[in-house]
């Protein structure tokens, strides 16, 4: 028996159709399923694809407060400029960096409309273990 990967994320959100903006507008995910008044699981729904990743969306009462709590995502260094502009064009909310170890790769953190975070990051594992290490 073993783990094989992270089947799939779920988010709370308010808005299904905000939300869709912000993954698809915002960070070039691609909607694939809407379950409008066929609710097969707790509430109403959408899934989406973000490169290999399916992300959940549902209805309901999102977190109250904002945290750390955050889903990091890898790009490459040159996209991130790119993001910033698209995820300020619909109104995320972009936070300042965080101070890094210098070779810990670079990262771009934003809320939702929904106070989850999110983050694009250009670093890896590897990398980021190399440069404690040393």
């Amino acid at each position: 028996m073993a783990i094989e990967g992270v089947s799939h994320i779920t988010f709370i959100v308010r808005d299904l159709d905000r939300m869709a903006l912000f993954l698809c507008e915002g960070l070039g995910a691609k909607e694939v399923y809407d379950s409008k008044a066929r609710n097969f699981s707790l509430s109403r729904e959408k899934f989406f694809m973000l490169g290999d990743t399916w992300l959940a969306a549902m209805e309901g009462e999102p977190p109250a407060e904002r945290s750390y709590r955050h889903l990091a995502l890898r790009v490459e260094a040159g996209e991130l400029p790119g993001f910033e502009a698209r995820l300020r064009a619909i109104g995320a909310e972009v936070r300042p960096a965080r101070p890094r170890v210098p070779g810990e790769g670079e990262s771009l953190y934003f809320y939702d409309f929904d106070n989850h975070l999110f983050e694009l990051h250009t670093g890896t594992l590897d990398e980021r273990l190399r440069h404690y290490s040393s």
